[in-house]
Protein backbone atom coordinates (compact mmCIF):
# COMPACT_ATOMS: atom_id res chain seq x y z
CA UNK A 1 0.00 0.00 0.00
CA UNK A 2 2.72 2.46 0.99
CA UNK A 3 4.80 1.80 -2.12
CA UNK A 4 1.79 2.46 -4.32
CA UNK A 5 0.99 5.67 -2.42
CA UNK A 6 4.57 6.87 -2.82
CA UNK A 7 4.64 6.18 -6.56
CA UNK A 8 1.24 7.79 -7.12
CA UNK A 9 2.14 11.06 -5.42
CA UNK A 10 5.63 11.21 -6.92
CA UNK A 11 4.12 10.93 -10.39
CA UNK A 12 2.11 14.11 -9.63
CA UNK A 13 5.40 15.95 -9.03
CA UNK A 14 5.19 15.84 -5.25
CA UNK A 15 8.58 15.97 -3.50
CA UNK A 16 10.19 16.86 -6.82
CA UNK A 17 9.24 13.46 -8.20
CA UNK A 18 11.91 11.64 -6.19
CA UNK A 19 12.12 9.92 -2.83
CA UNK A 20 15.03 8.21 -1.10
CA UNK A 21 13.77 5.75 1.47
CA UNK A 22 16.09 4.80 4.31
CA UNK A 23 14.83 2.03 6.58
CA UNK A 24 16.05 -0.29 9.30
CA UNK A 25 14.86 -3.83 9.91
CA UNK A 26 15.27 -6.47 12.56
CA UNK A 27 14.46 -9.11 9.95
CA UNK A 28 10.88 -9.32 8.71
CA UNK A 29 9.79 -5.82 7.79
CA UNK A 30 12.85 -5.15 5.62
CA UNK A 31 11.76 -7.64 2.98
CA UNK A 32 8.19 -6.31 3.20
CA UNK A 33 9.43 -2.79 2.47
CA UNK A 34 11.70 -4.01 -0.31
CA UNK A 35 8.94 -5.95 -2.09
CA UNK A 36 6.63 -2.97 -1.71
CA UNK A 37 9.14 -0.54 -3.25
CA UNK A 38 11.00 -2.65 -5.83
CA UNK A 39 10.81 -1.14 -9.30
CA UNK A 40 8.81 1.88 -8.15
CA UNK A 41 9.42 4.99 -10.26
CA UNK A 42 11.37 7.78 -8.60
CA UNK A 43 12.18 5.78 -5.47
CA UNK A 44 15.55 4.64 -4.14
CA UNK A 45 15.30 2.21 -1.22
CA UNK A 46 18.16 1.51 1.19
CA UNK A 47 17.42 -0.99 3.96
CA UNK A 48 19.83 -1.41 6.88
CA UNK A 49 19.93 -4.65 8.87
CA UNK A 50 22.22 -5.82 11.70
CA UNK A 51 24.90 -8.10 10.27
CA UNK A 52 24.60 -11.65 11.60
CA UNK A 53 21.46 -10.85 13.62
CA UNK A 54 18.75 -11.89 11.15
CA UNK A 55 18.06 -15.44 10.07
CA UNK A 56 19.67 -16.64 6.80
CA UNK A 57 16.24 -16.90 5.15
CA UNK A 58 15.28 -13.40 6.30
CA UNK A 59 18.52 -12.08 4.82
CA UNK A 60 17.93 -13.91 1.54
CA UNK A 61 14.39 -12.55 1.28
CA UNK A 62 16.03 -9.11 1.12
CA UNK A 63 19.26 -9.71 -0.73
CA UNK A 64 17.87 -11.81 -3.60
CA UNK A 65 15.89 -8.83 -4.91
CA UNK A 66 17.83 -7.58 -7.93
CA UNK A 67 15.94 -4.38 -8.81
CA UNK A 68 18.35 -1.50 -9.31
CA UNK A 69 16.49 0.80 -6.91
CA UNK A 70 16.93 -1.61 -3.99
CA UNK A 71 20.03 -1.71 -1.78
CA UNK A 72 20.44 -4.01 1.23
CA UNK A 73 23.11 -2.96 3.70
CA UNK A 74 24.52 -5.12 6.50
CA UNK A 75 25.62 -2.88 9.40
CA UNK A 76 28.05 -3.93 12.10
CA UNK A 77 25.89 -3.64 15.21
CA UNK A 78 22.34 -4.19 16.46
CA UNK A 79 18.94 -3.21 15.13
CA UNK A 80 18.93 -0.24 17.50
CA UNK A 81 22.18 0.94 15.89
CA UNK A 82 20.53 0.74 12.45
CA UNK A 83 17.45 2.57 13.66
CA UNK A 84 19.60 5.26 15.31
CA UNK A 85 21.25 5.91 11.93
CA UNK A 86 17.84 6.29 10.28
CA UNK A 87 16.59 8.69 12.96
CA UNK A 88 19.83 10.70 12.92
CA UNK A 89 19.54 11.04 9.14
CA UNK A 90 16.11 12.61 9.52
CA UNK A 91 17.68 14.93 12.08
CA UNK A 92 20.32 16.06 9.56
CA UNK A 93 18.44 18.74 7.56
CA UNK A 94 21.00 19.26 4.78
CA UNK A 95 21.26 15.54 4.04
CA UNK A 96 17.52 14.97 4.45
CA UNK A 97 16.60 17.70 1.97
CA UNK A 98 19.40 16.89 -0.48
CA UNK A 99 18.40 13.25 -0.95
CA UNK A 100 14.65 13.84 -0.44
CA UNK A 101 14.54 11.42 2.47
CA UNK A 102 11.50 9.29 3.24
CA UNK A 103 10.64 6.52 5.69
CA UNK A 104 9.04 3.09 5.70
CA UNK A 105 8.38 0.46 8.36
CA UNK A 106 7.61 1.44 11.93
CA UNK A 107 8.64 5.07 11.59
CA UNK A 108 6.02 5.73 8.91
CA UNK A 109 2.55 6.47 10.21
CA UNK A 110 1.02 4.84 7.12
CA UNK A 111 2.31 1.47 8.35
CA UNK A 112 0.43 1.80 11.66
CA UNK A 113 -2.68 2.96 9.82
CA UNK A 114 -2.60 -0.15 7.62
CA UNK A 115 -2.10 -2.43 10.61
CA UNK A 116 -5.38 -1.31 12.22
CA UNK A 117 -7.13 -3.39 9.56
CA UNK A 118 -5.79 -6.61 11.13
CA UNK A 119 -7.87 -5.97 14.22
CA UNK A 120 -11.12 -5.08 12.47
CA UNK A 121 -10.81 -8.02 10.06
CA UNK A 122 -9.94 -10.61 12.72
CA UNK A 123 -12.60 -9.31 15.14
CA UNK A 124 -15.27 -9.69 12.47
CA UNK A 125 -14.07 -13.20 11.57
CA UNK A 126 -14.07 -14.36 15.20
CA UNK A 127 -17.49 -12.91 15.98
CA UNK A 128 -18.95 -14.44 12.81
CA UNK A 129 -18.97 -17.66 14.84
CA UNK A 130 -22.27 -17.78 16.80
CA UNK A 131 -20.55 -18.93 20.01
CA UNK A 132 -18.35 -15.80 19.96
CA UNK A 133 -21.00 -13.42 18.64
CA UNK A 134 -20.91 -11.09 21.66
CA UNK A 135 -17.33 -11.72 22.71
CA UNK A 136 -14.93 -8.93 23.56
CA UNK A 137 -11.88 -10.10 21.65
CA UNK A 138 -8.42 -9.61 23.18
CA UNK A 139 -5.10 -9.63 21.36
CA UNK A 140 -1.59 -10.77 22.12
CA UNK A 141 1.05 -9.23 19.87
CA UNK A 142 4.71 -10.31 19.61
CA UNK A 143 6.32 -6.95 20.05
CA UNK A 144 9.57 -5.34 18.97
CA UNK A 145 8.95 -1.82 17.68
CA UNK A 146 5.47 -1.49 19.27
CA UNK A 147 3.82 -0.60 15.96
CA UNK A 148 1.48 -3.55 15.50
CA UNK A 149 0.05 -3.42 19.01
CA UNK A 150 -0.17 0.39 18.84
CA UNK A 151 -2.43 -0.13 15.82
CA UNK A 152 -4.63 -2.29 18.05
CA UNK A 153 -4.73 0.47 20.64
CA UNK A 154 -5.84 2.95 17.98
CA UNK A 155 -8.44 0.48 16.68
CA UNK A 156 -9.82 0.30 20.20
CA UNK A 157 -9.91 4.09 20.41
CA UNK A 158 -11.84 4.13 17.12
CA UNK A 159 -14.55 2.04 18.75
CA UNK A 160 -13.66 -1.58 18.02
CA UNK A 161 -14.75 -3.55 21.13
CA UNK A 162 -11.26 -4.87 21.80
CA UNK A 163 -10.56 -6.47 25.17
CA UNK A 164 -7.10 -7.04 26.58
CA UNK A 165 -4.03 -5.94 24.61
CA UNK A 166 -1.00 -8.01 25.64
CA UNK A 167 2.50 -6.78 24.85
CA UNK A 168 4.48 -10.00 24.31
CA UNK A 169 8.28 -9.71 24.56
CA UNK A 170 11.26 -12.04 24.47
CA UNK A 171 14.39 -11.61 26.59
CA UNK A 172 14.65 -8.03 25.28
CA UNK A 173 11.86 -7.01 27.60
CA UNK A 174 12.07 -3.23 27.99
CA UNK A 175 8.35 -2.90 27.26
CA UNK A 176 7.40 -5.62 29.75
CA UNK A 177 9.48 -3.86 32.40
CA UNK A 178 7.70 -0.60 31.61
CA UNK A 179 4.18 -1.99 31.86
CA UNK A 180 4.91 -3.93 35.05
CA UNK A 181 7.21 -1.52 36.92
CA UNK A 182 7.10 1.77 35.03
CA UNK A 183 10.78 1.41 34.08
CA UNK A 184 11.71 2.17 30.48
CA UNK A 185 15.46 1.55 30.76
CA UNK A 186 17.69 1.00 27.76
CA UNK A 187 19.92 -2.07 28.07
CA UNK A 188 22.18 -4.05 25.76
CA UNK A 189 20.31 -6.20 23.25
CA UNK A 190 20.44 -9.94 23.86
CA UNK A 191 20.66 -12.11 20.74
CA UNK A 192 17.68 -14.49 20.79
CA UNK A 193 15.91 -17.14 18.71
CA UNK A 194 13.26 -14.53 17.83
CA UNK A 195 15.52 -11.94 16.15
CA UNK A 196 12.77 -9.69 14.81
CA UNK A 197 12.01 -8.81 18.43
CA UNK A 198 15.62 -8.12 19.41
CA UNK A 199 14.95 -4.43 19.91
CA UNK A 200 15.51 -2.23 22.91
CA UNK A 201 14.22 1.22 21.96
CA UNK A 202 10.81 0.80 20.30
CA UNK A 203 10.17 3.54 17.75
CA UNK A 204 6.38 3.59 18.08
CA UNK A 205 6.44 3.62 21.86
CA UNK A 206 7.04 7.37 21.69
CA UNK A 207 3.65 7.67 20.00
CA UNK A 208 1.98 5.92 22.95
CA UNK A 209 3.93 8.07 25.42
CA UNK A 210 2.46 11.13 23.69
CA UNK A 211 -1.01 9.79 24.50
CA UNK A 212 0.10 8.95 28.06
CA UNK A 213 1.38 12.52 28.47
CA UNK A 214 -2.11 13.82 27.75
CA UNK A 215 -1.16 14.67 24.15
CA UNK A 216 1.20 17.31 25.55
CA UNK A 217 4.18 17.68 23.17
CA UNK A 218 6.18 19.69 25.72
CA UNK A 219 5.93 16.96 28.34
CA UNK A 220 6.78 14.28 25.78
CA UNK A 221 9.80 16.27 24.61
CA UNK A 222 11.00 16.51 28.22
CA UNK A 223 10.58 12.76 28.72
CA UNK A 224 12.43 11.88 25.52
CA UNK A 225 15.24 14.37 26.16
CA UNK A 226 15.75 12.85 29.60
CA UNK A 227 15.63 9.32 28.18
CA UNK A 228 18.17 10.13 25.47
CA UNK A 229 20.61 11.56 28.00
CA UNK A 230 20.15 9.03 30.85
CA UNK A 231 18.82 5.99 28.91
CA UNK A 232 16.07 5.82 31.54
CA UNK A 233 12.46 6.92 31.82
CA UNK A 234 10.44 6.15 34.94
CA UNK A 235 6.76 6.69 35.57
CA UNK A 236 4.56 5.73 38.48
CA UNK A 237 1.31 6.50 40.27
CA UNK A 238 -1.70 7.34 38.13
CA UNK A 239 0.30 7.33 34.89
CA UNK A 240 1.52 3.79 35.46
CA UNK A 241 -2.00 2.69 36.40
CA UNK A 242 -3.28 4.24 33.17
CA UNK A 243 -0.63 2.43 31.13
CA UNK A 244 -1.49 -0.85 32.84
CA UNK A 245 -5.16 -0.26 32.06
CA UNK A 246 -4.32 0.14 28.37
CA UNK A 247 -1.91 -2.82 28.13
CA UNK A 248 -0.83 -5.93 29.98
CA UNK A 249 2.46 -7.64 29.18
CA UNK A 250 4.47 -10.83 29.49
CA UNK A 251 8.00 -12.04 28.81
CA UNK A 252 8.88 -15.39 27.27
CA UNK A 253 12.49 -16.55 27.31
CA UNK A 254 14.00 -19.14 24.97
CA UNK A 255 12.94 -22.19 26.99
CA UNK A 256 9.37 -20.95 27.31
CA UNK A 257 9.21 -20.18 23.60
CA UNK A 258 10.47 -23.62 22.62
CA UNK A 259 8.00 -25.26 25.01
CA UNK A 260 5.11 -23.50 23.26
CA UNK A 261 6.38 -24.48 19.78
CA UNK A 262 6.66 -28.09 20.94
CA UNK A 263 3.23 -28.04 22.62
CA UNK A 264 1.36 -26.64 19.61
CA UNK A 265 3.03 -29.05 17.25
CA UNK A 266 2.12 -32.05 19.42
CA UNK A 267 -1.42 -30.97 20.30
CA UNK A 268 -2.57 -29.20 17.15
CA UNK A 269 -0.06 -30.18 14.44
CA UNK A 270 0.64 -26.46 13.98
CA UNK A 271 4.20 -25.13 13.89
CA UNK A 272 4.61 -21.66 15.34
CA UNK A 273 7.53 -19.43 14.43
CA UNK A 274 9.62 -18.37 17.46
CA UNK A 275 8.02 -14.92 17.48
CA UNK A 276 4.41 -16.10 17.24
CA UNK A 277 5.18 -18.57 20.04
CA UNK A 278 6.14 -15.65 22.29
CA UNK A 279 2.68 -14.21 21.68
CA UNK A 280 0.98 -17.50 22.55
CA UNK A 281 3.11 -17.84 25.69
CA UNK A 282 1.99 -14.37 26.76
CA UNK A 283 -1.65 -15.46 26.49
CA UNK A 284 -0.90 -18.53 28.61
CA UNK A 285 0.79 -16.35 31.22
CA UNK A 286 -1.75 -13.55 31.46
CA UNK A 287 -4.95 -14.66 29.75
CA UNK A 288 -8.24 -15.63 31.36
CA UNK A 289 -9.32 -19.09 30.15
CA UNK A 290 -12.80 -17.69 29.52
CA UNK A 291 -11.52 -14.80 27.42
CA UNK A 292 -11.54 -14.86 23.62
CA UNK A 293 -7.98 -14.17 22.49
CA UNK A 294 -6.26 -13.73 19.14
CA UNK A 295 -2.51 -13.98 18.74
CA UNK A 296 -1.17 -12.01 15.81
CA UNK A 297 1.27 -14.36 14.11
CA UNK A 298 4.56 -12.89 12.96
CA UNK A 299 6.00 -15.06 10.21
CA UNK A 300 6.15 -18.50 8.67
CA UNK A 301 8.18 -20.94 10.74
CA UNK A 302 10.17 -21.88 7.63
CA UNK A 303 12.08 -18.61 7.98
CA UNK A 304 13.64 -19.79 11.26
CA UNK A 305 14.64 -23.44 10.80
CA UNK A 306 17.57 -23.34 13.23
CA UNK A 307 15.37 -22.03 16.03
CA UNK A 308 12.39 -24.30 15.35
CA UNK A 309 14.65 -27.36 15.12
CA UNK A 310 15.51 -26.85 18.79
CA UNK A 311 11.89 -27.85 19.51
CA UNK A 312 10.88 -30.00 16.52
CA UNK A 313 13.02 -32.53 14.68
CA UNK A 314 12.63 -33.38 11.85
CA UNK A 315 11.42 -30.05 10.52
CA UNK A 316 8.41 -29.69 8.25
CA UNK A 317 9.14 -29.29 4.54
CA UNK A 318 9.70 -25.58 3.86
CA UNK A 319 7.33 -23.88 1.40
CA UNK A 320 8.66 -23.55 -2.13
CA UNK A 321 8.53 -19.74 -1.88
CA UNK A 322 11.25 -19.90 0.80
CA UNK A 323 13.16 -22.95 -0.44
CA UNK A 324 13.80 -21.33 -3.83
CA UNK A 325 15.68 -18.46 -2.19
CA UNK A 326 18.62 -20.75 -1.50
CA UNK A 327 19.36 -21.00 -5.24
CA UNK A 328 19.02 -17.33 -6.14
CA UNK A 329 21.94 -14.88 -6.47
CA UNK A 330 22.28 -12.28 -3.75
CA UNK A 331 23.33 -8.63 -3.72
CA UNK A 332 24.35 -7.00 -0.43
CA UNK A 333 26.62 -4.19 0.71
CA UNK A 334 28.30 -3.68 4.06
CA UNK A 335 28.78 -0.50 6.07
CA UNK A 336 30.29 0.24 9.46
CA UNK A 337 28.05 1.48 12.27
CA UNK A 338 28.75 5.06 11.23
CA UNK A 339 26.19 7.72 10.27
CA UNK A 340 28.45 9.56 7.81
CA UNK A 341 29.53 6.36 6.03
CA UNK A 342 25.93 5.22 5.58
CA UNK A 343 24.86 8.62 4.30
CA UNK A 344 27.77 8.68 1.84
CA UNK A 345 26.81 5.20 0.62
CA UNK A 346 23.22 6.31 0.16
CA UNK A 347 24.17 9.38 -1.87
CA UNK A 348 26.47 7.27 -4.05
CA UNK A 349 23.62 4.83 -4.81
CA UNK A 350 21.31 7.69 -5.76
CA UNK A 351 23.93 9.35 -7.99
CA UNK A 352 24.69 6.08 -9.80
CA UNK A 353 21.04 5.36 -10.47
CA UNK A 354 20.33 8.88 -11.73
CA UNK A 355 23.35 8.67 -14.03
CA UNK A 356 22.14 5.31 -15.39
CA UNK A 357 18.67 6.74 -16.04
CA UNK A 358 20.09 9.76 -17.88
CA UNK A 359 22.35 7.54 -19.99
Amino acid sequence: MLGNFFEYFLETGSNGGRLAVLGATSGDTGSAAIYGLRGKKGIDCIILFPKGRVSPIQERQMTTVQDSNIHCVAVEGTFDDCQDIVKASFDTPDFRDRVKLGAVNSINWCRVLAQTTYYFWSYLRVTDDPQFKDAKVGYSVPTGNFGDILAGFYAKKMGLPVGKLIVATNENDILHRFFTKGEYHREAIAKSISPSMDICVSSNFERYLYFLAGNDPTKLAEWMKSFESTKKLDIGGDLLSKAQYDFSSARADTDMTLDVIREYNEKYNYVLCPHSAVGVSAIQQTGDVNETMVCLATAHEGKFPAAVKLAIDPLPTPPKELACLLDLPTRVSECPNDLKKVQEFMEKCIEERLAAEQA
